[in-house]
């Protein structure tokens, strides 16, 4: 679990004081802002000119632990203030420490997609998992759609009912889209946990295989599978697909195949073939060097490739 910048730390610390009567309100609540200065910064006071900061549901607990001690021995808000500077001075080490100790502080999103902190940058932690923007592999279409919100209730006297009069834009296709999991850093933000890592990509296949953007979901109904899904493993610098789409096809899931297949055998003559592969596919096709797998299947291929990479022990 992580926090987000939507559920700030404040909203997790001050319940915990007020349910452990952690002092009285003044010292609760100086207790608290001394807590987000230490973490945001002084010239990030105003909640809306916060930097983004996710934290670890460990992280959370651990400074609401540390909070009450403060509370209840603090005098008064002043008092409160200094105590939780001299916190941050004398055990900045435990924090980072903390904060080094991947997904088990950080949360798994952290340990997936990263943490920048402006305010710390020994808080900071490198996304593992890289997500590449999705393009169209044909020619893309768009048409305008309008719609209107209207007041069905109309006042006394009056005979006006619409509110509004809007238009928006509609776009289907067949996207290719590319991902990469830096196998050793997953691991090593998970706290060296190789099984962890694995069960992390077995889910995250279906996740991309399954999962759509959820966009305007109740006004397009986005819930498309992927039609063919390629995963590749081995220890070169990975290379995206998307040159197999620099002329575009139609929009069918066979002729985005043959585009990918001829490039594929263009790559492995060119730079040679070491990557193991798998795939899935409603074509039934074969890629070269791959095998053709159900999702299922595919899923647990990469979890085994991530379980027995060398650089991931």
């Amino acid at each position: 679990m992580a926090v987000r910048s939507r559920e700030t730390p404040e909203r997790r610390i001050l319940p915990a004081m007020q349910e452990a009567n952690a002092g009285t309100a003044d010292v609760m609540a100086a207790t608290v802002a001394a807590i987000a200065e230490q973490l945001y910064g002084s010239k990030a006071a105003e909640q809306s000119k916060r930097p983004v900061l996710l934290l670890g549901e460990p992280e959370i607990r651990y400074l609401s632990d540390k909070a009450i001690e403060i509370g209840k021995a603090a005098k008064d808000a002043n008092a409160a203030d200094q105590a939780v500077k001299t916190l941050f001075k004398e055990e900045r080490g435990n924090l980072s420490a903390l904060r080094r100790q991947g997904v088990l502080n950080a949360g798994l999103e952290t340990a997936l997609f990263g943490r920048m902190v402006t305010s710390d940058p020994e808080a900071n932690t490198d996304a593992a998992i890289h997500v590449a923007h999705a393009f169209t592999v044909h020619g893309e279409a768009a048409e305008s759609d309008y719609f209107t919100v209207i007041d069905d209730l109309a006042h006394e006297g009056s005979s006006a009912c619409t509110a509004g009069l809007f238009d928006t834009e509609l776009s289907s296709g067949l996207f290719y889209g590319y991902v990469v999991v830096d196998v050793p850093l997953l691991v090593s933000n998970l706290g060296d946990d190789v099984g962890l890592g694995s069960k992390v990509v077995q889910h995250l296949i279906h996740l991309i295989a399954k999962v759509s953007c959820g966009a305007k979901r109740g006004s397009t109904a986005p819930y498309s599978y992927a039609e063919l899904m390629l995963v590749e493993t081995g220890d070169r610098q990975p290379r995206t697909l998307a040159n197999a789409f620099r002329q575009p096809v139609n929009a069918r899931s066979s002729a985005a195949f043959v585009a990918l297949f001829n490039h594929i055998e263009k790559l492995d003559r060119t730079y040679g073939a070491h990557e193991i592969r798998g795939h899935l596919s409603i074509d039934q096709g074969d890629l070269p060097g791959s095998t053709l797998m159900s999702l299922d299947d595919l899923a647990i291929f990469a979890a085994k490739m991530v379980a027995t990479m060398p650089t991931a022990k």
